[in-house]
C-alpha cells in the first residue's frame, strides 16, 4: 500500500483548523500535520486541559483525517539563533517575553520539551521543527573564520539540544530536523556534523524536505542513502533554479516570487525535483511514514496548488515490489 499523504498546515495557520480539516477533506488528503501556530495545535492549550487533545482529535476524526506529526519550527527556530526583531514575529508575546536574546532562547528550548510531551498526549510521534544556528551566518568565511568558531556553534547546539532531546527520548517521540538553510544542518556534511555533535542521539533525525536540496546542487537521494535510519518524516515541495546569467544562486536579497531571483519554491511536480528516483528510495530505506505536502509557490493560489500537488503523488507514490520481475522465467 502506497504512503498518505498529509498536508501540512504552516502555510494556511490564518484559516481555523475546522476550515482546513474540511478542505482537506474534500479535496482527499489522508490526514494533516499540524503546525503548532494558529489555533492548529497550541502547545500550552493541550498541556492545560486534558479535553484539548481530545477535542483536536474528534475535529479530525470528523473529517476522516489522520495526523502523524506536529510541527514547531518557529519556536525551534529561536533555540540556537542570535536573536533579533524579526523573531518576535514569529513566537507567542509569552515566549519572546522582554526580549532579552538569552532569555528568549531558554523560553524556545522548555516549549520544545512541552511540545515533546504534549505531542505524546496527542497520540504521535514526531515533532518536526527547525534548530536555528549560531553559526548560519558565517557560511562566508570573511573576516577570516575557524574551524574553532564553527565547532563553538555546534558545541552550543549540542548543549542547547541534548537537554530537550532527552525528553523527547523520555516520551518515545522524535524530532525531524526540516535540513535547511540557516539551520544548524543545511547539507549532508552539515548533518553529519550536526549527528556527531549529538552523539547520534536516537531521537533526532531529519524531515527531509527536497526543495531545499535543489539550490544547493544537492541529490537528495544522496541524503536519503547517507541516513536511512534518521528520515523521521517527509516533506513534499518542489523548487526551481533560474540562473540567467544575470542573477545570483544567492537570491539578491529579493522576496520569494521575485523574478529575478536565481531560484524559487514552486508547487509538487513544477520544479527540479526528480520524484520517481525519491520514491525509489524511500521504498528501499523502508521508509512507510506520510509525504506532507508543504504547499509554497508564491504564484500560484494555494488550493489550486493543494490539489493539483495530491494528485500528481498520488500518480508519484508506488508500494515496492515483493518478488522479482523475472522470478517466474525458471519455473518450469
Amino acid at each position: 500500500m502506497a504512503r498518505p499523504i498529509t498536508l501540512f498546515t504552516g502555510q494556511w495557520a490564518d484559516l481555523t483548523l475546522e476550515t482546513i480539516a474540511q478542505k482537506a477533506n474534500s479535496w482527499g488528503f489522508d490526514g494533516l500535520e499540524l503546525a503548532c501556530w494558529g489555533d492548529h495545535f497550541e502547545v500550552d492549550k493541550a498541556l492545560e486541559n486534558d479535553s484539548y487533545v481530545k477535542e483536536k482529535r474528534k475535529l479530525l476524526d470528523k473529517y476522516k483525517l489522520k495526523c502523524f506529526a506536529i510541527s514547531s519550527h518557529l519556536v525551534g527556530q529561536c533555540i540556537c539563533d542570535p536573536i533579533d526583531q524579526r523573531h518576535k514575529t514569529i513566537i507567542p508575546e509569552r515566549l519572546w517575553g522582554d526580549g532579552d536574546p538569552e532569555g528568549v532562547r531558554q523560553r524556545c528550548a522548555e516549549e520544545m520539551k512541552k511540545t515533546a510531551i504534549a505531542a505524546k498526549r496527542f497520540g504521535v510521534d514526531v515533532v518536526n521543527g527547525f534548530t536555528g544556528s549560531s553559526v548560519w551566518a558565517k557560511l562566508y568565511f570573511f573576516p577570516p573564520t575557524t574551524q574553532k568558531d564553527i565547532d563553538a556553534g555546534y558545541k552550543d547546539f549540542a548543549n542547547r539540544w541534548l537537554p530537550i532531546l532527552d525528553v523527547f527520548k523520555k516520551e518515545g517521540v522524535k524530532f525531524g530536523l526540516e535540513v535547511h538553510p540557516t539551520e544548524i544542518a543545511y547539507d549532508i556534511v552539515t548533518a553529519k556534523r550536526a549527528l556527531d555533535a549529538l552523539k547520534n542521539h536516537p531521537h533526532f533525525g531529519f524531515n527531509l524536505d527536497p526543495s531545499h536540496f535543489m539550490h544547493q546542487f544537492i541529490d537528495p537521494v544522496s541524503f536519503i542513502e547517507e541516513f536511512p535510519d534518521r528520515i523521521f518524516h517527509f516533506h513534499a515541495k518542489d523548487s526551481r533554479v533560474r540562473l540567467t546569467g544575470r542573477n545570483s544562486i544567492l537570491s539578491s536579497h529579493l522576496d520569494f516570487g521575485d523574478t529575478r531571483r536565481g531560484w524559487d519554491f514552486v508547487s509538487v511536480g513544477r520544479g527540479d525535483v526528480k520524484w520517481d528516483p525519491l520514491i525509489r528510495a524511500l521504498n528501499r530505506i523502508g521508509y512507510k511514514g506520510p509525504l506532507s505536502i508543504e504547499w509554497e509557490d508564491s504564484g500560484m493560489d494555494r488550493e489550486f496548488g493543494a490539489k493539483e500537488a495530491l494528485e500528481f503523488l498520488r500518480k508519484q507514490d508506488f508500494t515496492p515490489s515483493a518478488v522479482a520481475f523475472d522470478a517466474a522465467f525458471g519455473k518450469e
